[in-house]
């Protein structure tokens, strides 16, 4: 039986045939993957494969970590794949701890983060039965995996974890169901190992070598382009090509605006990165999207968030796209020079190229930057200081000084914008829902990034709606003690959704008011055990913050802010990136000449930008 087997270490292990169940199968094979956590809650269905588990954990050779909900599993195993850009990894029971998944499989799947999922299922003679606690999760998943799997035989087992993990983390990388009736996992099999990367999947070959043709008419164009942009999604990231995309962006003098998935691919203060495009993006980032002559995308997908009306979009600008899913290119802008690669690779055959064959004229851009320069003059981000408040963007600059190096991850709505605009984040040092907007996603994020960096910073910052989405997963940073940081810029409404009341909908605020029924946030983390902490003035904010980040532990700071502060520049659903609103003021110290006021609501904006700067009508 499977407590006989030998203690031994996978890597000593040989390949030869033993006698075990499907549970053990399975977790000796997660651990022959390098699995050292796990994300989970337990039920029926999945007992035998946590019984097991039970007996490697006390030999030490993996760490359970008991989630109070099965979506906060799934976003901790995204969380650490994020932060490590390994494989995260989850169990949930049959039915209802499989269907809780759910909003974390798709949160993956949109971000194409690395995960694999276990799930349990009732015994195969009761498949289709409507038995208790019975669901078709992997129907129920098909739009939203990468691929899946039923595990039908014990013995199938050892092949279909490292098939799934090869497909999980190779290729454009995505979440993948393993769902695995009780029985199987009771039944006995001669188990043969199989280990990582000693797998042949017919059919599956992602290009990761970008076409020599394609290579060299990109470069072309780079080189005859007198106002290039690169445009970097989360593929720089999940490719690890940051050190590529900043030697690509220097050895051409090419400026560099990122997604929201891409930020902390570039160095946010290197001269020639211009921060977020987009809907929240910064000012300069979206005037220099739509002035470009040349657009260099690289693992990104013209989303609508970044792209705002598509037509509009990079309008004057010749496309190159590079991304390992051909699927992606040309799905939402048909490019010029298409370019099917890992994004790494292809921009190391790029550079390689660029180094023996081509001269670069360093003064091609210099306008084109100087350009860009003044738009940051004249539009940066306003960090405001109001009187009897405090300002949402002080909190997050006052983190970013700080813990200028420390992992963050988000929920969704105002907060996520300031955050990804005011943080100067590095290499997989930002974790935030992109794709699917996850509120909830912050928290269980957070504690496995902490669980996969226990060495590091780690801070959530949250929202007063987003966090009581999964505020039970208090209880899972107390019990194992994860020194997660969270921070609520508590405004006392769905931020995001009544700026949009505000701006679109007559200022009827149906619904986006939270205050009452608000619990008080520190007695909530005090009654889990957890240092909880609130603030209501400017004077107590940078001590706030000192004390939170000193403190051995997990720790909740509630932060009251300005509650009607709205996130700005903003473009306007169905509206161009230039058409933004809410952009500051031009100096008084500029030529009157130089603007123009709106006709639609009497406002002074820059004539250089065609689009008034407060409501975003046409000058």
């Amino acid at each position: 039986m499977v407590s006989q087997l030998p203690k031994t270490n996978s890597s000593s292990q040989s390949n030869a045939q033993v006698r075990c169940t499907g549970a053990y199968a399975l977790i000796d094979s997660l651990k022959r993957h390098g699995v050292k956590h796990i994300f989970g809650y337990p039920g029926g269905a999945i007992l035998p494969i946590y019984d097991e588990l039970y007996r490697f954990e006390a030999r030490g050779d993996i760490e359970h970590i008991l989630v109070r909900h099965e979506q906060a599993a799934a976003h901790a195993a995204d969380g650490y794949a994020r932060a490590t850009g390994k494989v995260g990894v989850c169990f949930a029971t049959s039915g209802p701890g499989a269907t809780n998944l759910v909003t974390g499989i798709a949160n993956a799947h949109m971000d194409s983060i690395p995960m694999v999922i276990i799930t349990g299922q009732v015994p195969r003679p009761a498949i289709g039965s409507d038995a208790f606690q019975e669901t078709d999760i992997y129907g129920i998943t098909l739009p939203i995996v990468k691929h899946s799997y039923v595990a039908r035989q014990p013995s199938d087992i050892p092949r279909i974890i490292a098939e799934a993990f090869h497909i999980a983390s190779t290729g454009r990388p995505g979440p993948v169901l393993v769902d695995i009736p009780k029985d199987v996992g009771l039944e006995e099999c001669d188990y043969v190992p199989v280990e990582p990367g000693n797998v042949k999947i017919p059919g599956y070959r992602p290009t990761v070598k970008g076409h020599s043709g394609q290579i060299n008419a990109a470069l072309t164009l780079i080189e005859n382009a007198h106002r290039p942009l690169l445009y970097i999604g989360g593929g720089a990231i999940a490719s690890n090509a940051h050190a590529q995309v900043q030697e690509l962006a220097e050895r051409f003098k090419i400026p560099v605006t990122t997604t929201l998935m891409g930020i902390g691919s570039f160095d946010e203060h290197h001269p020639l990165s211009v921060g977020m495009l987009g809907m929240h993006g910064t000012a300069y980032a979206n005037f220099a999207v739509s002035d470009c002559d040349l657009l260099i995308a690289v693992g990104a997908r013209f989303d609508d968030r970044v792209t705002g009306k598509l037509d509009e979009f990079a309008s004057r600008a010749k496309v190159i796209h590079i991304d390992i899913d051909p699927a992606e290119v040309g799905k939402n802008r048909a490019p010029e020079v298409p370019i099917v690669g890992d994004v790494r690779q292809v921009l190391e055959q790029l550079l390689s190229k660029a180094r023996l064959d081509y001269t670069i004229d360093a003064h091609r851009t210099q306008a084109w930057l100087e350009r860009i320069e003044r738009w940051k003059n004249d539009y940066p981000l306003v960090v405001p200081q109001h009187a009897d408040s405090i300002s949402p963007q002080e909190v997050i600059s006052e983190l970013n000084r700080q813990a200028p190096h420390a992992y963050y991850t988000t929920d969704v709505g105002q907060h996520q914008m300031w955050a990804a605009q005011f943080l100067k984040n590095g290499p997989r040092r930002w974790i935030s829902s992109a794709g699917l907007g996850t509120m909830g996603f912050g928290l269980p994020a957070a504690m496995g990034a902490k669980v996969a960096v226990p060495d590091e910073q780690v801070i959530c910052i949250s929202g007063d709606s987003s966090f009581q989405m999964n505020l039970q997963e208090l209880a899972t940073l107390a019990q194992y003690r994860i020194n997660v940081k969270t921070v609520i810029v508590n405004n006392g409404w769905q931020g995001m959704v009544r700026q949009w009341q505000q701006a679109f909908y007559g200022e009827r605020y149906s619904c986006s008011n939270m205050e009452i029924g608000m619990p008080d946030f520190e007695l909530l983390a005090k009654a889990y055990g957890i240092k909880g902490m609130t603030i209501e003035h400017r004077a107590d904010l940078e001590n706030a913050i000192a004390q939170m980040l000193e403190h051995e532990g997990p720790v909740l700071l509630n932060i009251h802010v300005t509650k009607d502060e709205n996130c700005y520049p903003m473009v306007a659903p169905g509206a161009s990136n230039a058409q933004m609103i809410g952009l500051p003021k031009p100096s008084p110290t500029q030529n009157v000449t130089d603007t123009v006021t709106c006709h639609n609501c009497g406002s002074t904006s820059l004539m250089s930008h065609k689009f008034c700067t407060e409501c975003g009508t046409k000058l």
